[in-house]
């Protein structure tokens, strides 16, 4: 009988349940269940429905009872920086509030009259975003002291939703490093600093790794589900199990393609000199204690997002053929502008910054989706210079991977950018990187490099070329 083990994986606007397990030496997949994931307006912020996902995931594994084979594991991964805050009898303090909300304007200024950038950035290694956790906390700081100081636990958002499945506390290193505020040496909390900035450093957990055992479901939601699994951690920041699923780190760029595009290289050390500081590089946790040194760049939310602009009258595949025949179309956009993070219309935006700089504003579906692409490339192009600028030497190949390794325009359009050869897939690389870690927790496989073998080895690759489009 073959065992599986389950992935939950919750992106910015859906989240699956993904059985894995081995068949003839290969990984195989199957989707159990999808569901949707949303921000709402929650009186004055922009939340996730917290307790909607968690519905969610309890019914997809009520779903799972119905599959063949026996469940050994389950993990969860999401995006990073969100949190919530519980007191002292474990009920929420605040929602879940969504990094795109606005509410961070100006705190990144604020916490810097208290520690200065560059040794924010020496201590902890991780880039400057205006919606990093550490800002989050400081805007509740200031706006909220009573409820910051009734706050007894600090939950990301798989840690939460592991808290309601197993009845533990704990913070998972990949997804705690996101928040600026663990030390990027000792791996720990900066209490240091948390402390400077007037934050209580109780409310924070013990910092578990990857492969960490953290228990079963509680007793009640064994009766309500029917059976019960060992809740074992994965890199629960989607990004970091991504990674895990790259199948050659060794002389690769990887671009993890999705809501957002993060470009980087896989490290034994963090980066922490002024070169990488200065193009506001990150050094986020890894598994088995590694380091993804990337940088965060606006992804394919700014497609989704004139998508729906368009009334999702277009398909993507529609958007990408529109884009092939708008060939002339030349104008480009810098895609890590804030102006992009959460504008009321993307199209509108795009066009008026066309506009402000001087160049042909898009006039039709096809120009504007070309110009998203190309200003995609374009942003990927100076982020890999970056790279080989800080490490003073050549990488030759990217591999993409995630939902926009599909996308067969953009991975053509960055081998003509760069010249270099793109591998393209795997495209499920974050229920991959989630699943390979049990695995390698359960015993199934002996470490990291046997998981990106079986990667490489189950999932088809594409390769491109510069010139072959």
């Amino acid at each position: 009988m073959t065992t599986g083990s389950i992935a939950v994986d919750i992106g910015a606007s859906s989240g699956r349940i993904i059985k894995g397990y081995l068949e003839e030496n290969q990984l195989k997949l199957d989707e159990i269940y999808r569901f949707e994931n949303k921000v709402v307006k929650k009186g004055a912020y922009v939340c996730w429905e917290i307790d909607t996902l968690f519905a969610a995931i309890i019914t997809g594994l009520k779903r799972c009872a119905k599959e063949e084979g026996e469940l050994i594991s389950i993990g969860i991964d999401t995006w990073a920086v969100d949190f919530v805050l519980l007191d002292e009898n474990d009920q929420l303090l605040t929602d879940a509030v969504a990094y795109r909300d606005p509410r961070t304007d100006g705190m990144m200024a604020d916490v810097f009259e208290i520690i200065s950038k560059e040794r924010l950035y020496l201590e902890t290694g991780i880039q400057f975003q205006k919606f990093n956790t550490i800002y989050q906390l400081y805007y509740l700081k200031k706006t909220y002291p009573d409820l910051l100081h009734k706050a007894t636990s600090f939950l990301m958002i798989p840690d939460y939703l592991n808290f309601l499945l197993t009845g533990v506390k704990a913070n998972e290193y990949t997804n705690a490093t996101t928040t600026q505020l663990v030390n990027a040496f000792t791996k720990k909390w900066d209490t240091e600093l948390i402390e400077k900035l007037g934050i209580n450093p109780e409310m924070f957990h013990e910092i578990l790794p990857p492969k960490t055992k953290l228990g079963n479901f509680k007793k009640e939601l064994v009766g309500e589900i029917g059976f019960d699994l060992d809740v074992i951690l994965p890199a629960t920041h989607d990004t970091g199990s991504a990674v895990v699923s790259v199948p050659e780190v060794s002389d690769t760029i990887y671009i993890s393609s999705g809501t957002w595009s993060l470009i980087g290289v896989e490290n034994t050390f963090p980066i922490c000199v002024p070169k990488a500081l200065d193009a506001n590089f990150t050094n986020e946790g890894g598994m088995d204690y590694r380091y993804r040194f990337l940088k965060n760049i606006m992804g394919l939310w700014m497609i989704q997002e004139v998508k729906r602009q368009y009334n999702n009258q277009y398909s993507f595949a529609e958007l990408v053929a529109l884009a092939h025949e708008a060939q002339t179309f030349q104008s480009i956009v810098n895609v890590d502008d804030d102006r992009f993070l959460k504008p009321d219309n993307m199209i509108e935006e795009i066009k008026k910054y066309c506009a402000e700089t001087g160049q042909v504003t898009p006039s039709s579906p096809g120009e504007v989706a070309k110009c998203v692409f190309d200003s995609l490339a374009d942003s990927y192009q100076k982020a890999i210079n970056q790279i080989e600028e800080i490490y003073e030497k050549e990488f030759h190949t990217i591999n993409v991977i995630g939902g926009g390794s599909l996308n067969e325009r953009l991975n053509q359009l960055i081998a003509d950018t760069t010249g270099k050869e793109v591998l393209a897939g795997p495209v499920e690389a974050t229920a991959i990187g989630n699943i390979v870690v049990q695995m390698m927790a359960n015993g199934e496989l002996e470490g990291i490099e046997q998981a990106r073998n079986l990667v490489k080895n189950s999932f088809g690759i594409k390769k491109y070329k510069a010139g072959t489009a």
